[in-house]
């Protein structure tokens, strides 16, 4: 198993989404790329703590590759919005692929590169690419929660 984090907005969605590709084993939402230790939601949203909402993805090489789920990554979000997604603001809804090792950060970059040359996005992709850092699981009510929440919409 291989190990994917991409932040994209409000991880529910961005949860949901990623658990429904093939290869795709587990998931998990939390917060990563800040300063504070083991931050609550609540933390999170103050915009303090410099963290973003966002999924960790396992997932099966043999099933599906790294560059599958970046295209996905890409496709579920908008990754010219700075600091927000759609009506969602503050840094921890950045767009951002915290890579986790070279091979990740050279495909995110060249993803990146191959849609900023193919014209689909008309503004410029502001998505971070930076290490993957300390990882903190989101409290539990945040997990799987459209699957605890039928019927419940995110803006993702």
């Amino acid at each position: 198993m291989a190990t994917a984090t991409f932040a994209a907005g409000c991880f529910w969605g961005v949860e949901q989404r990623f658990a429904a590709l093939p290869g795709v084993t587990s998931t998990e939402v939390g917060y990563t790329g800040g300063s504070t230790e083991n931050p609550t939601y609540k933390e999170v949203c103050s915009n303090t703590t410099g963290h973003a909402e966002a999924v960790r993805v396992e997932y099966d090489p043999d099933r599906t590759s790294y560059e599958e789920l970046l295209a996905a990554f890409f496709g579920m979000h908008d990754p010219t919005q700075w600091m927000r997604q759609g009506p969602d603001h503050g840094s921890q809804y950045r767009s951002a692929v915290f890579f986790h090792d070279e091979e990740q950060e050279k495909a995110a970059r060249a993803a990146i590169e191959q849609l900023t040359e193919s014209g689909v996005f008309e503004k410029k992709i502001v998505t971070q690419v930076v290490p993957a850092g300390p990882w903190w699981r989101a409290e539990e009510y945040h997990q799987k929660y459209f699957e605890k929440h039928a019927g419940f919409s995110c803006h993702v």
